[in-house]
């Protein structure tokens, strides 16, 4: 329970520092013509998104140290 606990407030830091890559392909098609464009953004995860594994991390790790 405790390496569950490290994982998960590990995996929320990771969620407030380092950028996640979006691909999104944009197209259209005229007869047998294909025209199209990929954009790639960075974007980090919603601050939610790291709450929520950082107090999930933490019940982890009193759960863990209780037993």
């Amino acid at each position: 329970m405790k390496a569950l606990g490290v994982l998960l407030v590990v995996l929320a830091v990771l969620s407030f520092l380092v950028p996640v890559p979006r691909r999104e392909r944009h197209g259209i098609s005229i007869g047998d013509a294909r025209f199209s464009v990929q954009t790639e953004h960075r974007e980090k995860l919603p601050p939610a998104v790291g709450m929520i594994l950082a107090a999930a991390g933490v019940v982890a790790l009193l759960l863990g140290a209780r037993n």
